[in-house]
């Protein structure tokens, strides 16, 4: 990027906010009070805490780092901190003369724990907030879900919420409202997690215990978050108990896991560490043949934080994550891939009023495949890396009015794939595929305002920026031979570009915009549009995403994903705040997606962009969501209608199609029962449509074979059976009394997953029998993969000191 764009991209976002900034120092002389909420017993900041002004009905909520900040006029208030799940407290505080800082730690209300189920918020808070098409979990709540092997996961729990879904067992990450999996940004203390599954999709690389809070956005996307089209999941890790040591664990049929907490400094400093095994390999050893004794296939992770508290302007953070996944069946092939981020913070308070923070990442995603052995063999590895360094400035300018701004710059390093072959002891050149380079940038700025008791908007414009970097060379691609199949480069258009110097440069204009009007204390309703550009691209053409499929960068070819959507909610709680009801329609338009050429070639490929297509994407649906909150009986039911299309040129017949992922139904089905302080009990029921999938239509004769065809090349003609699957789940929690260690709770989780033994087919292929047939006879055999075919019973013991 040139000077001249810097200084373009400065003063159209921050000279405005350096205005709104000096806008106070003239206004009405006012006071502020301000300052942090946390947990009593840990010393973790809360997110989402109400601060609420009984006199002026009025109020604020905790950021994502604990901290508040309300301006009024001079007197005397009466504040009223609460948070679901804790005991709500009262303050007198006297603004009369000056600015006043007051920390609130809250005690968490034992009784009420069991009653929360989604959300930690304010009981009206879907009603009250402007924000929409925005799910929430409790890691309580996460806790307490029926679960594969009794090892509950944040990925598989987001998946019961509206508008999320998956491919099928076995498929890495999850799909939002018609989007594909390389369109969510996950996030884990900011950091970008490129590929969020361990064991194939069954679990998830978050470790539960070390998770603080599970926030997904699917629509209303605020203007600090970019580079994704459809959903951003923003996981944030604990910070570490300043009190105390403490810990929790727990061991299951597949892994074990252990965190461990404890303050450096007490109130001052802390650190969490959280490591999760699995075991499965060492527990099969005895059942292995002797040729795969050796055999490794297991998943590892290790999170890790410090907080530390400077003073009382200035907090710093240091968190890290490192996972992997291992398969190795001896000398016969090797398969492992894994993640690796490190986050740095800064919290620092200017004033009462300013908060800032800025936050510097590193990311890693990584995989290698082999096979054979020293004699003979073949090694592939790839890998994605990431810098980032993002400030960020939060304005409370007063009661009405909260300005988020702030700017970020990311420097992605590709590396598609580097070979090495032996053969008959006899080392090939490698194989390299040229690293590719781009810069990913963006300035916004957002506004939260009160216009009235009635009407609230969130509104912003995110200025986002991408530019494809040396050394590389680029090319231009020939018609193809036959339409919908591979392009070759043209020879003679081949242009070489130095290391960093500017290939291609894309500039985006995001706007956000959202909308609350509450009818009544029971009853809003909310619209919001917003437009995001993705300038890196997951690139796989298989029903399911794997460990195996790369990201690319946009080109000269290979232009950004563009996505406009549109969404309006009616929200409606019942019999004070137990019930909470919502309707949300929405309608996604994208642009300029990645496709593919028939039997397209995507791995090892260096003219990889002749298979690539662009393409047209619509999204939309309704997503019905009724929730009991509150009693010993508690949970949600959610239903989801939606359509998911795509249009290609020369694919298809130029016509519409059904994306992979597309889902007509989407039935969730979730409850919890606690019946004593012993025993609670928990279900969870899924109907989902089933997937599209490319079959033939006809058959033809070859010699007496009749192998199956698509004559016409027509793509997601037919879909495979619904999936539909009911897990249950018990816990029995010990009597503390009986227990030599004062602080030691433990608990037993008993489940089911799959209860009815239902085969849910995966995917079907079609394939002619091997043997001759007679003359006009045809025996096409369809063949169901089914991934998990049978119910599997699990138990697990936790435990917590």
């Amino acid at each position: 990027m040139t000077k001249n764009h810097f200084l373009r991209l400065f003063s159209s976002i921050f000279i405005p906010c350096i205005l709104l900034l000096s806008l106070p120092l003239h206004a009405q002389k006012k006071t502020t009070v301000s300052g942090y909420i946390k947990d009593d017993a840990t010393g973790e900041s809360l997110i989402g805490v109400s601060v609420y002004i009984k006199e002026l009905k009025a109020g604020a909520i905790t950021n994502p780092y604990g901290f508040y900040s309300i301006t009024v006029e001079p007197g005397k208030y009466t504040l009223t901190f609460s948070y679901v799940g804790y005991t709500s407290t009262e303050q007198q505080i006297d603004l009369s003369q000056s600015n006043q800082s007051v920390d609130v730690r809250l005690n968490a209300a034992d009784e009420q724990l069991d009653e929360v189920v989604v959300t930690g918020e304010r009981e009206d808070a879907n009603i009250a907030n402007v924000e929409m098409s925005v799910e929430k979990l409790n890691i309580k709540t996460i806790q307490k879900m029926p679960a594969l092997l009794g090892e509950v996961d944040i990925i598989k729990s987001i998946q019961l919420l509206p508008g999320v879904s998956t491919v099928g067992e076995g498929a890495s990450g999850f799909n939002v409202r018609g989007g594909g999996v390389g369109q969510n940004l996950v996030l884990l203390d900011e950091a970008p997690v490129y590929n969020s599954s361990h064991l194939f999709g069954f679990f998830s690389v978050f470790n539960p215990d070390a998770v603080k809070d599970v926030k997904l956005i699917k629509g209303g996307i605020p203007s600090q978050y970019g580079g994704r089209l459809s959903s951003i999941l923003d996981v944030r890790m604990k910070e570490g108990n300043d009190n105390q040591f403490s810990g929790q664990g727990g061991v299951g049929l597949i892994f074990s896991r252990l965190t461990l907490e404890a303050p450096i400094v007490e109130n001052k400093a802390s650190f969490i560490i959280a490591g999760r095994r699995s075991y499965a390999d060492i527990l099969a050893q005895p059942f292995l043949s002797d040729d795969l004794k050796n055999s490794v296939f297991n998943f590892y992770d290790v999170t890790g934080k410090v907080n530390w508290n400077i003073n009382e302007k200035n907090k710093v953070f240091l968190s890290a994550y490192l996972g992997r996944d291992v398969f190795e069946a001896a000398d016969l092939f090797g398969f492992n891939w894994g993640n690796s981020t490190v986050s740095a913070r800064w919290n620092h308070l200017f004033n009462e009023k300013l908060f800032f923070n800025t936050t510097a990442f590193y990311s890693n995603y990584d995989y290698k495949l082999s096979f054979g052995n020293d004699d003979d063999s073949f090694n592939w590895k790839a890998n994605i890396q990431t810098y980032s360094v993002k400030p960020e400035f939060t304005l409370y300018a007063n009661t009405n009015n909260t300005l988020t701004f702030g700017a970020n710059s990311i420097l992605y390093k590709f590396s598609p794939g580097e070979t090495q072959t032996v053969v008959a002891n006899n080392e090939i050149p490698p194989y390299i595929l040229p690293e590719m380079y781009g810069v990913e940038s963006a300035a916004y700025i957002g506004n939260e305002q009160n216009i009235n008791k009635s009407i609230s908007l969130q509104y912003g414009l995110r200025l986002s920026t991408f530019s494809y970097l040396g050394e590389t060379t680029t090319y231009e691609f020939a018609a193809p031979e036959k339409p919908g199949y591979g392009r070759e480069p043209i020879a003679s258009s081949a242009q070489s570009y130095e290391q960093w110097e500017s290939v291609k440069t894309y500039w985006n204009l995001e706007p956000r915009f959202s909308a609350k009007f509450q009818l009544n204390e029971s009853s809003s309703i909310k619209a919001s549009y917003n437009r995001t550009a993705q300038y890196i691209h997951l690139i796989s053409n298989t029903s399911a995403s794997s460990p195996l499929d790369i990201w690319y960068p946009s080109t000269k070819n290979v232009k950004p994903e563009i996505a406009d959507q549109v969404a309006l909610g009616i929200f409606k709680n019942l019999k004070n705040n137990m019930y909470e009801t919502s309707v949300e329609v929405y309608y996604k338009d994208m642009s300029q997606l990645v496709d593919y050429v028939v039997d397209a070639d995507l791995l090892l490929n260096e003219y990889i962009e002749g298979d690539l297509l662009e393409s047209k994407g619509r999204a939309y649906g309704a997503e019905f969501y009724v929730k009991k909150t509150k009693g010993k009986f508690h949970g949600w039911t959610s239903y989801t209608l939606s359509k998911t299309e795509r249009l290609t040129d020369d694919i298809n017949n130029n016509e519409w199609y059904n994306a992979r992922f597309d889902q007509t139904h989407n039935v969730r089905l979730v409850s919890f029962y606690d019946l004593n302080e012993k025993w609670s009990f928990s279900g969870s029921f899924t109907y989902v449509s089933g997937t599209p999938a490319s079959f033939p239509t006809n058959t033809y004769e070859i010699q007496g074979y009749s192998p199956p065809h698509n004559p016409d090349d027509s793509r997601n003609n037919y879909r495979i059976p619904a999936y539909h699957r009911l897990d249950l789940s018990a816990t029995l929690t010990p009597s503390k009394k009986n227990h030599r260690w004062k602080n030691y709770e433990s608990y037993w989780v008993f489940s089911l997953y799959n209860v009815y033994n239902r085969r849910n087919p995966f995917s079907i292929s079609f394939n002619p029998n091997s043997d001759r047939m007679p003359y006009g006879v045809t025996d096409n055999q369809a063949t169901q993969l089914s991934i998990i075919g049978s119910v599997i019973p699990s138990v697990s013991y936790n435990f917590k000191f």
